[in-house]
């Protein structure tokens, strides 16, 4: 083998690397230029492997995001701690086969002494067992399994091997503002997305108490409740101690969804906002968002080990599986064959500590503060959310307040596509409440305060330029013959 490609793939990506901080973090892209420098017919005899790299960077350059950088606050995004890079070069390096203990001892060993600091990490219950996934979808997908598994096996029905013809209903209850990936699961599940109880939600997304009572007290039999930990525009959490009250006495299992907002239960300082964590049955989060690991890494948590192996495990006549305390990872996840994704984690964890991870948590939400003080001290600005997180949701409106809700609509999706078009920072808008909206995640371990202020001067200056457009517009056409 010819080492000599490595060494220049090595280079090219930390030139990347190095230079991130000043790269534009978005830039229109020439779709036709992108697709003919990649596209072309299939070579008919390889090629030279390090003028394949070459031109596999010098093409894909004009298309790469900047999401690894300090100022991308799009869609709850991490960036890439150097030693879980690092790992995850190794990973491709050594090409290991996570899904048997056969097949990667090493893999199998680092998912488990991974997945035991998380649960401490976390404060999760002893003995609860975890998955490594591809994110935050199959995470949940694996959670909502074995809770499937557990409620109908607590009425005597197999669901593994008879599948849900026939079965007793499963009562599935989700706050209103639950996350898409929810619904998703629920869909694969043949649980369905149609027939679930919404339960009404506050203000900031969290799930209000006495309409969750009011839909237990209509339903009997096995019942899956799911809840948030870090809604994904406000950053609320659902009030998990009441819930958890409130199913004490029922047939129930209560999931987390905490796909970035489960890292809160690191830091001393957040804690207090995942209080009655531990008294949940499942959770779900992202390495790849708030560890800063690269993508993609998601992970499941289940307090009841054997309804977690029970609702994933599969066999083969071929499958050399151990008889003993070594850890197969297929039983843990939908998936056999996999990338080996416990070597990042394990890296990250053992370079940060738990100190790190806490320090990282606390910087961002303090970062998120900084970002929402900034714009809500500036005229026709308006943050939406209490500001407990990391995330900060925020709308424009005209300083002379003509328009009303539907000119702000228009005015705060107009600065929305400024801002992305910039370069500076890159954000993502939403529908919130039936009104549009920004939104600011700051999750990247390299964003500095001086990253926030500069994204929050080009914000601002963007805002200006919208609405001075949008006034010179509405005053010509004012001006305008009938």
């Amino acid at each position: 083998m010819d080492e000599r490609v490595l060494d220049r793939a090595a280079d090219l990506a930390k030139e990347y690397l190095a230079g991130l901080s000043e790269r534009r973090v978005a830039q229109p892209v020439d779709l036709p230029a992108l697709r003919a420098a990649m596209d072309g017919p299939l070579p008919e005899h390889g090629e030279d492997p390090i003028a394949v790299i070459e031109r596999l960077a010098r093409a894909a350059e004009p298309g790469l995001v900047a999401s690894a950088g300090p100022r991308y606050f799009g869609f709850v995004v991490g960036a890439n701690y150097p030693a879980a890079v690092a790992a995850d070069w190794l990973t491709s390096a050594w090409d290991q086969n996570a899904g048997l203990y056969a097949t990667s001892p090493a893999a199998a060993v680092a998912e488990e002494v991974a997945g035991q600091w998380l649960v401490e990490l976390f404060g999760l219950p002893p003995g609860t067992s975890c998955g490594f996934t591809t994110g935050a979808t199959m995470a949940n997908f694996t959670s909502l399994a074995a809770a499937r598994h557990a409620v109908l096996r607590s009425v005597g029905w197999d669901v593994e091997e008879r599948g849900l013809f026939g079965a007793p209903p499963v009562n599935v209850v989700v706050g209103d503002q639950a996350h898409v990936t929810i619904f998703a699961s629920l869909q694969m599940l043949g649980l369905g997305r149609g027939r679930i109880h919404r339960v009404e939600a506050d203000a900031q997304a969290r799930m209000r108490l006495d309409s969750l009572r009011e839909t237990l007290a209509g339903l009997g039999g096995p019942t899956i409740v799911c809840a948030q930990a870090g809604n994904v525009s406000t950053g609320a959490f659902d009030p998990l101690p009441e819930i958890a009250n409130a199913i004490a006495d029922r047939q129930a299992w209560l999931h987390v969804d905490g796909a970035f907002g489960l890292w809160a239960a690191a830091s001393a300082d957040r804690r207090h906002l995942a209080a009655g964590l531990d008294r949940a049955d499942s959770w779900t989060t992202d390495a790849h968002k708030w560890l800063n690991v690269p993508y993609d890494s998601g992970l499941v948590f289940v307090r009841d080990a054997t309804a977690h192996r029970a609702a994933m495990s599969l066999g083969a006549a071929y499958y050399v599986e151990t008889a003993g305390a070594e850890r197969d990872s297929f039983n843990w996840v939908a998936e056999s064959s996999r990338r080996a994704r416990g070597f990042s984690i394990y890296a990250a964890l053992r370079s940060l500590g738990r100190a790190g991870v806490a320090s990282l948590v606390d910087r961002c939400c303090e970062l998120a503060r900084r970002m929402a003080d900034r714009l809500a001290a500036a005229d026709g600005v308006e943050v939406l959310n209490d500001v407990v997180l990391n995330q900060v949701l925020v709308r424009f409106r005209r300083r002379d307040g003509v328009g009303g809700d539907a000119e702000a609509d228009a005015l705060t999706q107009d600065v929305v596509a400024r801002v992305q078009a910039d370069g500076t920072c890159w954000l993502g808008g939403t529908t919130w409440r039936g009104q549009s909206a920004m939104r600011v995640s700051v999750s990247s371990w390299r964003t500095t305060e001086e990253d926030i202020d500069r994204s929050a001067a080009a914000i601002l200056r963007c805002a200006e330029a919208a609405a001075s457009a949008r006034a010179s517009e509405a005053a010509a056409s004012a001006g305008s013959p009938s």
